[in-house]
């Protein structure tokens, strides 16, 4: 029984115990529900709490942008309302402005309308005026006439006749005076002026020929310059128009023609060719072309110095630039720049003594024989040429009076143009000056190439050996070789018939053809 009671209190025991453990766990598991739901509605309070302030700083960071943007769009509007009112207030100015200058001109043009008819009227007035003082004038001749018994011709030719007598009888009287004191003086002083000029003013006389010898070292180099078939000595005569004679000469070689410019660039070419060594036709042609380069160069150098020695300022650069070729020009066998500059001299010291413009003076000589310088218009006198180029580049009316009057082409109006004819004619008389046979014979040798010159597709023209030979270079695109051949004998026809020479000339039409091209 014992061991019944025991079992049945230990199943009861048991069993209570499973009712409380059941209580406990029950209560145990609410009471944590309790604490999760509370957390969770916490912890959803604490999001509806973020969610709510992170919305209101969108919308305060949403109205910042939206019053910032509408700020900045203000801005804009208001800049470009800025720029449209600054556009409308010049536009209004201006058309302001306009107004009032048409207001301006129609009340000119009232203003003149007014003028021209006040001096219609005016004019109308005097028009009248001259009539009626005519008519007055008219009838006091006709009774001064019928007064005096003559009529008014009469009596002003006899009113004319004795003043002129009474003047000329004045007048010689005088004369004789002044003719008679001026005999005295004039002479003496004239002379005194020259001479101190002359004396004062002292150059070489240098006489400028038609041939240069060019010094070679040894003879095989002729024959290098002769080259094969002699083709280096013919491209040498064409590219420089200079004749080019290698005869027996021991260790030189002649260069003739009367250009001194072409023959200095023959000799200059020649001068290089031997030194560099090659020498062959297209080494020919553009060594030429550089020395021709180079002269004038050289030119414009020599023209610069030539005034700058002389202390000429202000000389537009083509006249210097003619002044520089003067030093390959002659005057009757007188080099041109050494007379000009003896000319110019002359005429300082001339006016100086006469208390006249020393500067225009010198200028005027300088400049006197510059038209011997172009080598267009043969025809035309060299001192109006000059005249005319000075001119042409604004020098003093004085000077180019003196130019065109230095041979009496002109009238002169200035008081340095008898000094500079007086000059010109002291530099040109001095004993071995001047040799006028070589001035003829050049003027003729350029005659003949301005001849073949005028002729249509003619590049260029040479006269060499003395004038015997003309060679006339042709475009071969323009003449053909049947053309040449007429064109030859043209000119030897034009020769004979319209120029005078001793011999006869040969007349050599050259046709050179050049195909080109070019490996890229």
């Amino acid at each position: 029984m014992d061991v019944l009671y025991t079992i049945i209190g230990l199943l009861l025991g048991i069993g209570l115990g499973i009712v409380i453990g059941r209580y406990l766990l029950r209560k145990l598991f609410t009471s944590q529900e309790v604490a999760a739901q509370t957390k969770v509605k916490k912890i959803l309070k604490d999001a509806e709490n973020n969610a709510e302030i992170l919305k209101k700083n969108k919308l305060l960071e949403a109205k910042e942008n939206f019053l910032q943007l509408k700020s900045e769009h203000e801005q804009e509007v208001n800049a470009k309302n800025n720029i449209i009112n600054q556009r409308e207030n010049s536009l209004k100015q201006k058309e302001q402005s306009l107004n009032q200058k048409l207001e301006n001109a129609n009340r000119k043009d009232q203003e003149l309308e007014n003028s021209r008819k006040n001096l219609e009227k005016q004019t109308e007035t005097a028009v009248k005026k001259q009539e009626e003082v005519e008519h007055l004038k008219l009838q006091h001749v006709q009774q001064l006439e019928s007064i005096a018994g003559l009529t008014a011709e009469e009596a002003k030719n006899q009113l004319v006749d004795n003043l002129r007598e009474e003047a000329r009888t004045k007048a010689m009287s005088q004369i004789k005076d002044i003719v008679d004191e001026a005999k005295l003086t004039a002479t003496k002083e004239a002379k005194k002026v020259v001479i101190q000029t002359i004396q004062r003013t002292a150059t070489e006389s240098a006489i400028e020929n038609t041939v240069s010898i060019f010094n070679i070292e040894n003879d095989e180099i002729k024959g290098r310059i002769i080259g094969r078939e002699g083709r280096n000595i013919r491209a040498l005569e064409a590219a420089t128009g200079i004749e080019i004679i290698v005869d027996d000469t021991p260790e030189a070689i002649i260069l003739s023609g009367f250009d001194p410019v072409r023959r200095e660039i023959a000799r200059l070419a020649m001068h290089r060719l031997v030194t560099d060594g090659r020498i062959h036709p297209a080494r020919i042609e553009e060594v030429v072309a550089k020395t021709r380069k180079q002269i004038e160069e050289e030119i414009v150098e020599i023209g610069e110095r030539t005034v700058i020695d002389l202390g000429i300022h202000g000389l537009h650069p083509e006249l210097i630039r003619m002044v520089g070729r003067m030093r390959y020009r002659s005057s009757y066998g007188q080099n041109l720049l050494q007379h000009s500059r003896e000319v110019a001299n002359f005429c300082a010291t001339m006016a100086a003594e006469l208390g006249l413009n020393v500067k225009l003076a010198k200028r005027a000589g300088l400049l006197h024989d510059i038209g011997k310088v172009p080598d267009d218009n043969p025809e035309l006198p060299h001192a109006i040429l000059g005249m005319q180029l000075a001119e042409k580049y604004k020098e003093n009316p004085e000077v180019c009076n003196a130019i065109g009057a230095h041979h009496d082409e002109v009238e002169m109006t200035s008081i340095i143009s008898p000094i500079i004819q007086a000059c010109d004619a002291i530099s040109g008389a001095r004993p071995g000056a001047r040799r006028e046979v070589v001035e003829s014979y050049i003027k003729r040798l350029k005659d003949l190439e301005a001849l073949a010159l005028s002729y249509p597709g003619v590049e260029k023209t040479f006269a060499i050996q003395a004038g015997r030979e003309l060679r006339v270079v042709v475009e071969s695109e323009k003449i053909t070789d049947a053309q040449s051949e007429v064109l030859a004998a043209d000119i030897s026809n034009r020769i004979q018939t319209e120029m005078t020479y001793p011999g006869q000339i040969k007349v050599t039409v050259i046709r050179e053809t050049r195909s080109v091209a070019f490996a890229k």
